[in-house]
């Protein structure tokens, strides 16, 4: 298993991040028998002088469909936008010389754009957050983004339309609030997405996914004052087993999203659920590495996501031999 991903993270995040999941996803990966390497996507490197026969390299060493799978989705933190167009051409080079990659191409951008997302998934029995999207550019000083905030109502969560890691969020309680939340995100071209607040205890239910099959939900909900559950902010995170409630929208994702591994995301604000969005390489965090249970449930759905990407490359290789 080979993960592209942009070596753009501080020494510290890199650290964070490392012991939030990577080292789990090194181990759990050696006790199946496959090896891991996460590298940047210019590590890749491609000989194609024969287009019939191109041949592929990792730091110069030979790979092929047969014996590598690539794991990649679009990361666009800000101190990555410099890598988005190469990490898009990286991910079609790959698929058109035939390597398996778990996280669809064609969906890379759809599900990096919280509105792509949910207008590609608008049919789903649980229904998604209404949603307005706003660019952020250069002219952002003729307000005509003003037609498209005229029936929001307030107040109103403001949010990257493409970012991760619950950052950037904010609430705007009128449009004086959007104009100055717009004003800060043109400072970064950032395009945003305005959602209605859906109130204090909104919980979020993340569901993993794997070869179809709904695994386990991490719960996470608002910590102590805080607006929207997120670990910096105090969030209260544990495991629990799928809601009934769902059950008809995880058949949904089973027939729309055929993949080995996905992670879907749901809102409950007390009285009912509504579809927030999806991700294709969801972190698989521990809640609380003290408690073995909890660690256990985490390494368990580690487990579960290689081995289905495993399956699904065999499948795929099995299925171009014949």
């Amino acid at each position: 298993m080979v993960w592209l991903f942009p070596d753009r993270e501080s020494t510290r995040t890199r650290a964070k991040w490392s012991a939030s999941f990577w080292e789990a996803y090194q181990d759990v990966a050696k006790e199946l028998g496959l090896s891991f390497e996460r590298v940047a996507p210019e590590a890749v490197t491609a000989d194609a002088l024969d287009p019939g026969n191109p041949k592929f390299y990792i730091d110069g060493e030979r790979v092929t469909p047969d014996d590598t799978l690539f794991i990649s989705s679009l990361y666009s933190l800000p101190y990555q936008s410099m890598d988005v167009f190469n990490q898009l051409t990286l991910y079609n080079v790959l698929e058109l010389a035939g390597f398996y990659l778990p996280h669809p191409p064609e969906l890379a951008t759809v599900c990096n754009d919280k509105l792509a997302t949910i207008l590609y998934l608008r049919d789903c029995p649980v229904s998604p957050v209404p949603t307005v999207r706003i660019g952020s550019g250069r002219d952002l000083v003729y307000d005509e983004y003003e037609a498209a905030i005229a029936d929001l109502p307030y107040p109103a969560f403001s949010k990257p339309a493409g970012w991760a890691t619950s950052r950037g969020i904010n609430l705007a309680r009128d449009s004086h609030d959007v104009r100055g939340l717009l004003s800060l995100a043109q400072g970064g071209d950032t395009t945003m997405v305005f959602q209605p607040y859906l109130g204090a205890g909104t919980v979020d239910f993340r569901v993993f996914m794997i070869a179809g099959e709904p695994r386990k939900v991490m719960v996470r909900a608002p910590g102590d004052g805080a607006l929207y559950p997120q670990y910096t902010t105090g969030a209260k995170i544990h495991w629990a087993d799928v809601p009934e409630e769902l059950s008809e929208a995880l058949a949904y994702f089973r027939e729309k999203l055929p993949v080995p591994f996905v992670c879907i995301d749901f809102l409950h604000d007390g009285e009912r659920f509504w579809l927030s969005e999806i991700e294709f390489d969801g972190g698989i965090f521990c809640p609380d590495p003290s408690d073995p249970e909890a660690v256990r449930i985490q390494r368990e759905l580690i487990r579960g996501r290689f081995q289905a990407y495993r399956d699904a490359h065999s499948a795929r290789m099995g299925a171009e031999a014949r």
